[in-house]
């Protein structure tokens, strides 16, 4: 079996936590954040969860994090 090459665009954008979940950034923050409420600007600082549908394909992206 040959090496997978992981990457890099992706092991930038998600961190494995100790329990083997995927985190990820909210998007919607870079610009256009005059429109965007305090609540809803403060809500997407916060880190979330990647959906257990994505998990497997984020996973064979980023093999060697786990």
């Amino acid at each position: 079996m040959p090496k997978f090459k992981t990457k890099r665009s992706a092991a930038k954008r998600f961190k494995v936590t100790g329990s083997g979940k995927i985190k990820r950034r909210h998007a919607f923050k870079s610009h256009i954040l005059t429109k965007k409420t305090r609540k809803r600007k403060r809500h997407l600082r916060q880190a979330a969860l990647v959906d257990k549908a994505d998990f497997k394909r984020i996973r064979m992206i980023i093999p060697y994090e786990f």
